[in-house]
């Protein structure tokens, strides 16, 4: 690690962040940083956007940051900040509720193929 010296002001202030959160925030904390860092974004100005996802199938035992990279390869076509707040909620439920990984994963994929539908009336319409 870099000395706290050579860290930006933004760095320093997420260090801070994180060491201020318990196990679960933390968890919570990485999770999404790993699915930020992870995310493709199109590039539009060199392919045409087809008009359907990619079929990746659904792993048995999939976690819930490998069912969003999944989706987000799936789906390539949205754009997955207009998606970021209701993804957040759902990854939160799981991680700091507790919720089951194959529940929000079924909701993560529910909220995908609505987000796909309007891109899809939107593009026809």
């Amino acid at each position: 690690m870099l000395p706290s010296r050579q860290l930006s002001a933004e760095q320093r202030q997420l260090l801070r962040w994180f060491g201020s959160l318990g196990d679960s925030g933390r968890a919570s904390l990485l999770a999404f940083a790993q699915f930020l860092a992870t995310r493709e974004e199109p590039d539009d100005s060199c392919k045409p956007v087809p008009a359907e996802p990619k079929a990746i199938p659904r792993p048995e035992d999939e976690s819930v940051v490998a069912a969003i990279k999944r989706l987000s390869s799936s789906y390539f076509m949205l754009d997955t900040q207009a998606m970021l707040n209701d993804t957040a909620s759902l990854m939160s439920a799981h991680i700091l509720q507790g919720r089951p990984a194959v529940q929000v994963i079924d909701d993560l994929e529910e909220l995908f193929l609505d987000h796909y539908r309007r891109y899809r009336s939107r593009d026809s319409g």
